[in-house]
């Protein structure tokens, strides 16, 4: 870190990759102030007054609450995925307002699933085409909430890609069933599979901080993503399995629904292109999944891969 901040606000750090940030500032000499639900977090979300006490002198606010999307869509979900997001994001922007010593930079979660399905072409922060659905609807108020705060502090909303990394994660079903034999292609294999370190998500924020003329949207994904079939051929080498059965796309979507979670999770071809961080000098950790996957199984028990999904 060239010019570290000395107080950072973690919103949502209960979660893998919040837990993951808190430890990396922590090591790093950062103090760090929670927001949550629980009475274990400095603020809560229901105590204005408490949040603007945390967030008053701070030097930079990450916000990654929200539920999980691993679940199936049905409308008590769909309603929680959406208010978890936008009421969070509304009740920041008001105790922001009401803080009398504001941070430099909010920065907000997002996610890359924001763009259309996309194998013709990787999608950028400037001409990604932005798809449709309930994923899709919640990406756009999620953000839309974020620029319509009326606060005079640089924001930038991270849409991230799926989160590798060692530790815990969301969709741990891809790893258990290349563990017990079913690791080949899902659907046809063509999909496009966007992903990015853990640790490079700690220092695309560390970036983000230290270069004032970003602002707005950002992609956080390597510049090299993979097939569904290359990621599949690849977790089986990490994980010591020389084969795996395929998984065709109707089997998928009736698995998803035996396990309460969505085949979009899966099927979606997901290319998202960093172009904004590429473009301001940022460089990978691990920008090539080969590498990521050797670190991750190197530091995890039994060789499981988690994930978490951005």
């Amino acid at each position: 870190m060239s010019d570290s901040p000395s107080t950072v606000v973690l919103c949502g750090a209960s979660g893998y990759i919040g837990g993951y940030l808190r430890r990396y500032y922590e090591d790093h000499g950062i103090r760090v102030r929670t927001v949550g639900r629980g009475t274990s977090s400095d603020a809560t979300w229901s105590d204005h007054r408490s949040l603007v006490d945390v967030l008053d002198g701070s030097d930079l606010v990450v916000n990654l609450a929200g539920r999980s999307v691993s679940c199936r869509y049905n409308k008590t979900n769909a309603d929680a995925i959406m208010s978890s997001r936008i009421q969070t994001t509304a009740r920041l922007g008001r105790a922001l307002a009401d803080v009398p010593n504001a941070p430099d930079l909010w920065v907000n979660a997002s996610t890359g699933t924001i763009y259309r399905d996309s194998r013709d072409r990787p999608m950028d922060e400037r001409s990604g085409d932005i798809g449709s659905g309930f994923s899709v609807e919640v990406a756009r108020a999620w953000e839309r909430e974020l620029f319509d705060a009326d606060v005079a502090i640089r924001r930038v909303a991270l849409r991230m890609s799926i989160v590798l990394g060692a530790g815990g994660g969301a969709i741990n079903p891809i790893i258990d069933l290349a563990r017990v034999g079913l690791g080949g292609t899902m659907g046809d294999g063509g999909q496009m599979f966007s992903w990015v370190h853990v640790a490079d998500v700690a220092r695309v924020l560390d970036h983000l901080y230290d270069n004032t003329g970003i602002s707005g949207p950002v992609n956080v994904a390597t510049p090299f993503p993979v097939t569904n079939e290359e990621l599949m051929r690849q977790v089986r080498i990490a994980l010591g399995r020389s084969h795996g059965l395929p998984t065709p796309a109707l089997l998928l979507q009736f698995g998803a629904r035996v396990i309460r979670t969505e085949a979009e999770l899966v099927l979606k071809s997901r290319w998202v292109d960093p172009q904004v961080l590429t473009g301001s000098g940022f460089e990978f950790r691990y920008p090539k999944l080969d590498s990521a996957l050797t670190n991750i199984a190197s530091e995890t028990p039994r060789g499981l891969l988690p994930v978490a999904l951005g």
